[in-house]
């Protein structure tokens, strides 16, 4: 159970699934397994090249990993703004969004690949914790808050340094139909650090148009429970909406700027609700729908 606003509960369960999804039959949700198997290992044989490779071609290889995972799976990206993300590469920026599932990490770094806050506990995940440790994580551990200033403090010299840090500042996941409020401390990193931050949206639907909670991580199900209902799904749409950056200076401290972001992902979105409760009174124009790949 949550005892602070860095695990926060969410209502979201069992109950938050879609029904009447298409699903593929048993043969091919063994092929998505094996593929998704071939590509992790892929990856673990392309750490030492990561370790090497810096710029463009190491950007490259971290998208070819990452989208292939999602190919693996017959997750089809579309991309809808963000020509500029790219940008200059010495020009740090905390690049926050709503988080859904396990496949937003990857997602984001299919698009451009960056370094990620993420709690503690991933980097003892098997295979996963690794790549990630690689990439240049900062991990966070949040049934510690006494380190919660030497973690911000980490991430705000990573921002200064000129790193895209990719946060989810809802600081749990949600089904895609409703969404969490954004804590603050990521904020002030972006602050001190003097970076501004973008807001990227994140969306799962079918192909037919409409909007599946099947690839959320919800509840106190596991991760391979998680795995299975998404290698189940056909037809599985990935939308990535990058939002305008906020410049620095924007707001007058780091709540209102959690406001910006959060009201930027949510106009975005648009049908995605907000509980009442939850809500912001900030109002951000609807970002450029312009479409990618």
């Amino acid at each position: 159970m949550s005892t602070h606003p860095w695990m926060p509960p969410s209502p979201c369960g069992d109950h938050c699934l879609t029904t009447g999804e298409p699903t593929v039959h048993f043969v091919r949700r063994v092929l998505r397994f094996t593929a998704a198997i071939l590509m992790v290992l892929t990856a673990l044989l392309a750490v030492p090249a990561l370790l090497v490779l810096r710029g463009r071609a190491r950007d490259r290889l971290v998208r070819l990993v990452f989208g292939g995972v999602l190919r693996s799976f017959g997750i089809r990206l579309v991309v809808h703004g963000g020509a500029d993300l790219a940008g200059d590469p010495a020009r740090g920026a905390l690049v926050v969004n709503n988080h859904i599932s396990w496949l937003d990490i990857v997602a984001i770094n299919a698009v451009r690949p960056m370094r990620a806050l993420a709690k503690r506990e991933i980097a003892g995940w098997p295979v996963l914790g690794l790549l990630v440790s690689k990439a240049g994580t900062i991990f966070l551990d949040r049934e510690k808050l006494t380190t919660l200033k030497s973690t911000m403090d980490e991430l705000a010299e990573a921002l200064r340094g000129g790193s895209l840090v990719n946060v989810t500042p809802e600081a749990t996941t949600w089904c895609g139909r409703a969404s969490g409020r954004f804590t603050t401390a990521t904020f002030q990193a972006a602050i001190d650090g003097g970076v501004p931050v973008r807001p990227i949206a994140l969306r799962y639907r079918l192909a037919d148009g409409r909007e599946t909670t099947w690839p959320a991580f919800i509840g106190p199900e596991s991760l391979i429970a998680s795995l299975r209902r998404v290698a189940r799904l056909r037809g599985l749409v990935l939308e990535v909406f990058v939002c305008p950056e906020i410049a620095p200076g924007r707001a007058a401290d780091r709540r209102e700027l959690a406001g910006l972001a959060e009201a930027a992902v949510s106009a975005a979105l648009g049908t995605v609700s907000i509980p009442a409760q939850r809500r912001r009174k900030v109002v951000v124009a609807s970002p450029e729908r312009a479409k990618v790949s």
